[in-house]
């Protein structure tokens, strides 16, 4: 339990140092290095473990360097080769705003070092890491008073310094690992952490027309083989699992039912970038797949439907700081009952255009019409509270609805219009 303890101390330690290393009402990106421990017997291993932080408001998405490179350096001057191999995922971090992750990389201490040793990693801005070291396989404790040592490598306000940070600590290399050097394989919790992500917007969201009522969302994707060299992902490290669950909920009604809820698992191909333009500008991507719509219910309230889709997603970047999608998903229903005319309301195209600022304001809209002249409007706005006086994580979130295909229920019934407010943890 102490060692437990000391560890949990020292991880609490960094995450401090990475808040006090941004400035007061700064938005940043960045990567902090920290040794395990201040002291280790000569011959062993040591950890180097990194605080990947996002607080810029935007995602984040940074590359994993699998190995780290540097130079042990003792009180006379004489250097060592240093390398650490990462035994956390080796895939590629998809932060949310306003999140932090950890990743630990392994390495061995010189078989014939002795006292104070300072690591330096390629790439680091000459930064230090300091280690007391006993040679002959004794262990003393680092000097009374001196804490671990660790490096920071601060990003500016955009999302992609992170990435930038970690890919400098990374050098190619061809050699194979010593055993000295060996790691243990993930858990299957870590993996499939790392491989979880969200999907759809994630919202909590409540309103007052005809009654008090709420909608929530909750979505999330997993991704079925992440890609052993994030910078090389292959064709089947783009497959994923998607889940959302959409429910209307009563609130005005004695015994405050749910009206309806949509479970939409699904099973898609998806990539951010399929190709860009030279200067990043413009980029295209794509999500295709199937997915089934289904809201649980047997007998005459009964819905369900399936059908293959594909999306392409054309992305235009701003120089102030914004990007522009356009999304439409083209459907084509498969195994669906035809007499329940699914396409009269909500047609075979939902047209989806999203603008969002970096650390900043979000504005999607949605529109849908179908072949029986039914149509549906759905437009969203979503703020940062962390730039609001409550300084919270999450968004400010507000929704607006009409039309027909709120509820799967009742898909071929049109909805007044609906302003909804509350909070999205992802918009």
């Amino acid at each position: 339990m102490s060692v437990l303890r000391s560890a949990t101390i020292r991880f609490f330690c960094l995450l401090l140092l990475a808040v006090a290393a941004l400035p007061a009402g700064a938005a940043r990106a960045g990567l902090l290095y920290h040794l395990g421990s201040g002291h280790a017997e000569a011959g062993t291993n040591v950890e180097i473990q990194g605080l990947l932080y996002n607080d810029t408001g935007a995602p984040l998405a940074s590359p994993v360097a699998k190995e780290l490179e540097g130079q042990w350096v003792d009180a006379s001057g004489h250097t060592t080769p240093a390398r650490f191999h990462l035994r956390t995922s080796p895939d590629a971090v998809n932060l949310p705003p306003n999140t932090f992750t950890q990743m630990i990389w392994t390495g061995g201490v010189p078989a014939n070092a002795s006292g104070l040793l300072t690591l330096r990693l390629n790439g680091a801005d000459g930064e230090l890491l300091a280690l007391r070291v006993e040679g002959g396989g004794s262990t003393t404790l680092a000097d009374a008073g001196q804490p671990d040592a660790h490096l920071a490598v601060s990003g500016n306000s955009t999302p992609s310094t992170a990435a930038a940070a970690t890919a400098t600590a990374t050098q190619a290399t061809n050699q194979s690992a010593s055993p000295a050097a060996a790691t243990p394989s993930l858990s299957p919790f870590e993996t499939f952490r790392n491989a979880i992500s969200p999907y759809d917007p994630i919202y909590f969201i409540a309103g007052t027309k005809d009654g008090a009522s709420a909608r929530f969302q909750v979505s999330l994707k997993y991704r079925l083989i992440s890609p052993t060299d994030p910078q090389h992902a292959s064709f089947m490290n783009n497959w994923y699992l998607g889940y959302t669950q959409t429910t209307l909920w009563d609130l005005h009604s004695d015994s405050i039912p749910f009206v309806d809820t949509t479970y939409n698992p699904s099973l898609f191909w998806a990539r951010e970038s399929l190709i860009e333009t030279p200067d990043k500008r413009w980029s295209l991507g794509l999500n295709t797949g199937l997915e089934h719509k289904s809201n649980g219910r047997s007998g005459i309230d009964s819905r369900s439907l399936n059908d293959l889709y594909i999306q392409p997603e054309l992305n235009y970047r701003f120089d102030t700081g914004s990007t522009l999608s356009f999304m439409p998903r083209f459907k084509h229903y498969v195994r669906t009952d035809p007499e329940m005319d699914y396409p009269g309301s909500l047609g075979y195209v939902d047209w989806k255009l999203r603008w969002a600022q970096d650390d900043g304001l979000v504005l999607s809209a949605l529109y849908r019409q179908g072949t029986g002249g039914r149509n549906a409007t759905q437009l969203e706005l979503a703020w940062p509270l962390k730039r609001t006086f409550l300084h919270m994580n999450g968004y400010l979130y507000t929704q607006y609805f009409r039309g027909y295909g709120e509820t799967l229920l009742d898909y071929n019934q049109k909805h007044s219009p609906q302003w909804r407010i509350g909070i999205a943890l992802v918009p």
